[in-house]
């Protein structure tokens, strides 16, 4: 490559672009609801449902407000409470955790695997305590934890498992689609996820009847019908803007996931291009066989990452780091963390880790003015 001479800006992610192309069909859903009147609860909301459990390959899937709701209400329907321990990876956004202390159980930090960025089945094993009620993995940036291991663990111990999938909708392992495989799923809808709404949402997928039922309670103030609280619920109703939005890109899902996987593999061959002294001081994301990886995020590892990062916004090209600090050093989490907790690729992923943009909609010749932007930082002998 050359050194690039025109200057391009590169966003992070074009949620315009995405809702500019979908106009046609989604502008006349939001003006027939708005003229409704039923806002909350409605025929686009049951048939999201149905729609989502049918892509998901489960019997049941639960609309709710937000992924934060659809963890917490999923460790409710399991039965996680005060006094429960939940084993979860030390490396991911602080909802996974957030969700536990609410119910009023122990997040239980972990280490990660230093290829998926998932949860460690080893380490897994070895924090499984009298408490332990239940362990979350979580299929950070669209690539499939090693769920095996885990599963296995899970009926051996008599544990539940609770999948995040927040940022792995699509994912698969195998035939089994990420969300499929433990007790229940949760995802995430919010707008920068690969099946984003225009706001808040989210959804819980199980195969079991009885979390089903028990999940349509909790979303609602705990209440089988109108003005009967059987249990105590909140309020986590997904709206019917946002499922009809939804319904409309799902169709669209495994396309955008293919094209993640195809702008994926622009960075790859032309990362791979560069000379082997640069190569050498990147960690490039991989798949493992066997596994979908939907590409939610592209994450490179580099010792450099904050110097590259401010050199990235001199090219006016919009990177980001998920995630700067793991949960075990994070403030809130103090009171529940053992002294001196050390987890060592959770630590050195957060240090090193930068995210470069990636979309359905992004164009090769962006990839490689990325790429060649991150040459030259290189080059300039760094």
């Amino acid at each position: 490559m050359s050194s690039a001479s025109k200057t391009m800006h590169v966003p992070y992610i074009d949620l315009g672009i995405q809702y500019r192309n979908l106009k046609s069909e989604i502008d006349p859903l939001i003006e027939k609801i708005l003229a409704s009147g039923s806002y909350i609860l409605g025929e686009h909301g049951a048939a999201l449902e149905k729609e989502y459990a049918a892509y998901q390959g489960v019997a049941h899937a639960v609309g709710v407000a937000s992924g934060t709701d659809a963890i917490e209400l999923a460790l409710r329907a399991a039965g996680i409470g005060a006094g429960d321990e939940v084993i979860v990876p030390s490396f991911t956004f602080v909802a996974t955790a957030e969700a536990v202390m609410h119910v009023g159980a122990r997040p239980v930090f972990v280490d990660i695997e230093p290829d998926t960025y998932g949860i460690d089945p080893a380490q897994t094993e070895t924090a499984v305590t009298s408490k332990t009620k239940a362990i979350i993995p979580v299929h950070l940036y669209g690539h499939p934890c090693t769920m095996e291991p885990i599963l296995s663990l899970a009926k051996s111990k008599g544990l539940q498992v609770i999948e995040d999938c927040a940022q792995g909708t699509g994912a698969s392992i195998g035939n089994k689609k990420v969300g499929s495989l433990g007790r229940l799923g949760a995802f995430s809808f919010f707008p920068t996820k690969n099946l984003g709404a225009c706001g808040d949402a989210g959804i819980i997928v199980t195969d079991r009847a009885d979390d089903a039922e028990k999940l349509r309670w909790l979303r609602n103030h705990g209440s089988p019908k109108k003005y009967q609280h059987e249990i105590l619920g909140r309020n986590s109703r997904l709206d019917e803007i946002q499922a009809a939005i939804l319904r409309v890109k799902l169709k669209h899902l495994d396309r955008w996931n293919q094209e993640r996987i195809r702008v994926a593999g622009w960075y790859d061959k032309a990362f791979k291009a560069l000379p082997p002294a640069v190569l050498k001081k990147l960690t490039l994301p991989s798949t493992r066989s066997g596994l979908s990886h939907v590409y939610h995020i592209y994450a490179l590892l580099t010792a450099q990452r904050d110097a590259l990062w401010e050199h990235l916004k001199t090219k006016t090209i919009d990177a980001a780091v998920h995630y700067p600090e793991p949960l075990h050093r994070q403030p809130v989490m103090r009171s529940i963390v053992s002294a001196g907790l050390s987890l060592p690729v959770s630590e050195r992923v957060a240090r090193e880790v930068l995210s470069l943009p990636i979309y359905p909609e992004m164009t090769e010749a962006m990839v490689l003015y990325v790429v060649e932007a991150i040459h030259d930082y290189y080059r300039a002998g760094n």
